[in-house]
């Protein structure tokens, strides 16, 4: 999952990201959408170009990635931001605040709604070839909102609900950013299983069921008294991501 840096470098529109090479930043307004821009620009800037939007209640960001593997394999780059995004989160939680997923896109903190993340590739791409690109995009409730009566969406949260250390979403990117270059290279040493291990530790837990992750990214079910187990796949799951909101952008209110 190459990382090199090619193209331009933008300048974000206020501070300047603290983000490791060979990440480039490059700035939305509040109304922008991260992912739309990271996808629309992904052939012309590259590899480790990073899309975020200024905005305070939600972070808000993409980044254009080029896997070397193809595409019914390479779509495992989800799991490996996952798990980057969830140390960069665990890493302001407090310590009673457990970061868990939703398979295969969701993000709780302590059982609540925060967000979740996004994958794309170019809709011409062959499964037995590398895609030129892949976007990673994620999007996290830092700041709640008034909407409606206290108490009405009980399984949604926010970072400033929950007790976080520090809700400034540019922060969180930069976090983001440090965790996925490690993130990539134990990828590198040590096999996607290691990535696989690290997802399924903070996938919510099911009663009764062994879970796990195949080469090709697809959630395998073992129940007890079955043969044989239930594939999920996460190509037909990413189609309509679960968290998201189609009428605000936003993780939905309850979920």
């Amino acid at each position: 999952m190459p990382l090199e840096t090619r193209g331009r470098v933008r300048m974000p529109l206020g501070r300047q990201l603290d983000l490791p090479p060979p990440f480039r930043p490059v700035a939305l307004r509040e109304a922008g959408d991260a992912f739309a821009h990271a996808r629309a620009i992904a052939a012309a800037e590259g590899a480790g170009t990073l899309v975020h939007v200024g905005r305070f209640d939600l972070a808000e960001f993409a980044v254009v990635l080029e896997p070397e593997e193809p595409l019914r394999t390479a779509r495992r780059a989800l799991y490996t931001g996952l798990c980057a995004l969830g140390d960069a989160l665990a890493a302001q939680a407090p310590p009673e605040r457990p970061i868990s997923f939703g398979w295969p896109d969701t993000i709780r903190v302590d059982g609540g709604l925060v967000g979740g993340v996004r994958l794309a590739w170019p809709r011409s791409a062959d499964e037995d070839e590398p895609p030129a690109w892949l976007v990673f995009g994620a999007t996290i409730r830092m700041v709640a909102m008034p909407e409606g009566e206290p108490g009405l969406r009980p399984l949604a949260t926010a970072l400033d609900q929950e007790g976080f250390d520090d809700v400034d979403p540019d922060r969180l990117v930069e976090g983001f950013a440090r965790h996925l270059m490690a993130a990539v290279d134990r990828c590198r040493e040590e096999g996607f299983g290691e990535v696989a291990k690290r997802y399924l530790a903070r996938l919510t837990p099911a009663n009764g069921l062994r879970r796990e992750i195949d080469q090709q990214g697809d959630l395998l079910v073992h129940c007890q008294g079955q043969a044989e187990a239930e594939r999920h796949s996460i190509a037909r799951a990413l189609a309509a991501p679960s968290w998201l909101d189609p009428k605000t952008g936003g993780p939905r209110a309850i979920r």
